[in-house]
């Protein structure tokens, strides 16, 4: 039995491979969540805004106060995915959106061409972080799924559904964009392009059905400022810039330099492996590189939550599982640094004296997870995704 074997053996039991009780399961979080935030959901009370400014012709980005605190990020769109939610009772849309996202993300990975190993195994390894998205009431449940969607439609010959995804997530809260980087796996290029202007200029127009033609071009106009300010005011931020560059940025101190100095080695990283041609037609290695695109958009976004790393995470678990060799001891210890650092920090089951004078303060959220992703780099430019070893 290899060491990947054996760490992921208990995955073979009966039990733990009945999507039954895996769909129950991730059920059963979307409404605990929803129960456990009834008296104090202040994201959802956000999102809920969205649909009724946009019905008002108010800006979407505007301070109010009255309604909630923070103030909204995500596009015009967002419009019109929300409604449903947001014309119901606040008590009703809050359990229906925790419970659709949940089951959103699971519908994604059950679609998927992972084998049943891998679906179980990041079914299991993510839950925890689901719960802790779901508790935030996050849209960014969706985004994992959307990017898990795009990958395997493209995969799968479709594109057109490919793009109506990658469309969605890119005028919602724009993280959808980076499923451009599946372009080049795409047997239908011409196809893909065309479906993405098209559903480009749908979905651009689709929430002028409840506003105004004006009114949306002026909010995305103003989404776009929102989102340029955004940046400077994350940087030191507590709970915002727990990514890469925001671990650094904290560890350091220092406001002086760029990030670009970091996002431009990163970029360069991330594109490298598209030289390898020969090892395109590997299964293996564009799965590889799904988990690059999941981490990388957490690692090095100044905007990543906590939260976030439900995204990260589904990367994580890809990366382990995909590859045709034996997976080493650094590897599970790779695994539980994840889990313990990345994954529980955040909840009770984590020293809270840890969290709040290690963690939080240092964005140390990152660290495992930029660890497994600068990993994931040696070995896509040094591995041969062809060739099983024994």
């Amino acid at each position: 039995m290899t060491t990947k074997d054996k760490v992921t053996g208990w995955l073979h039991h009966p039990a733990l491979r009945d999507y039954r009780l895996l769909g129950g399961l991730w059920l059963l979080l979307g409404v605990v969540a929803a129960v456990m935030k009834m008296h104090s959901h202040n994201n959802f009370l956000i999102y809920r805004g969205v649909f009724w400014h946009t019905w008002q012709q108010t800006s979407l980005f505007a301070e109010y106060p009255q309604e909630h605190w923070d103030v909204n990020h995500y596009g015009p769109l967002f419009s019109v995915v929300i409604a449903p939610f947001a014309v119901v009772p606040e008590w009703m849309g809050l359990l229906l959106w925790c419970v659709l996202l949940s089951l959103f993300l699971y519908w994604a990975v059950r679609r998927s061409l992972l084998t049943n190993r891998q679906q179980v195994f990041v079914l299991w390894f993510c839950a925890h972080e689901l719960l802790t998205a779901l508790y935030m009431q996050q849209f960014n449940i969706a985004i994992a799924a959307i990017l898990l969607l795009a990958f395997f439609l493209i995969e799968q010959e479709r594109d057109t559904s490919a793009a109506f995804f990658i469309v969605v997530g890119t005028l919602v809260k724009l993280y959808g964009v980076v499923g451009l980087a599946f372009f080049l796996f795409s047997r239908h290029k011409v196809r893909l392009l065309l479906s993405l202007a098209v559903w480009g200029a749908v979905l651009f127009a689709l929430p002028m059905l409840i506003s105004s033609p004006d009114y949306i071009v002026g909010q995305y106009v103003e989404w776009f400022h929102c989102l340029t300010g955004k940046n400077d005011d994350n940087m030191f931020a507590l709970h915002q810039n727990i990514s890469l560059l925001g671990m650094v940025r904290k560890l350091s101190g220092s406001a002086a330099y760029s990030d670009l100095w970091l996002i431009g080695p990163g970029l360069l990283l991330f594109a490298l492996p598209y030289l390898r041609l020969s090892q395109w037609r590997h299964a293996a290695f564009r799965q590889t590189l799904l988990a690059s695109v999941l981490m990388f958009v957490v690692l090095f976004s100044t905007g990543s939550e906590s939260s976030g790393y439900i995204i990260a995470l589904v990367g994580v678990v890809v990366w382990y599982t995909c590859v045709p060799w034996r997976r080493g001891w650094c590897d599970v210890a790779l695994m539980v640094l994840v889990f313990v650092l990345s994954s529980l920090s955040p909840s009770d089951l984590f020293p809270a004296v840890v969290r709040r004078s290690l963690v939080q303060p240092y964005a140390l959220k990152a660290l495992p997870v930029a660890i497994v992703w600068g990993r994931l780099c040696y070995e896509i430019m040094t591995r041969d995704y062809g060739a099983k070893t024994v």
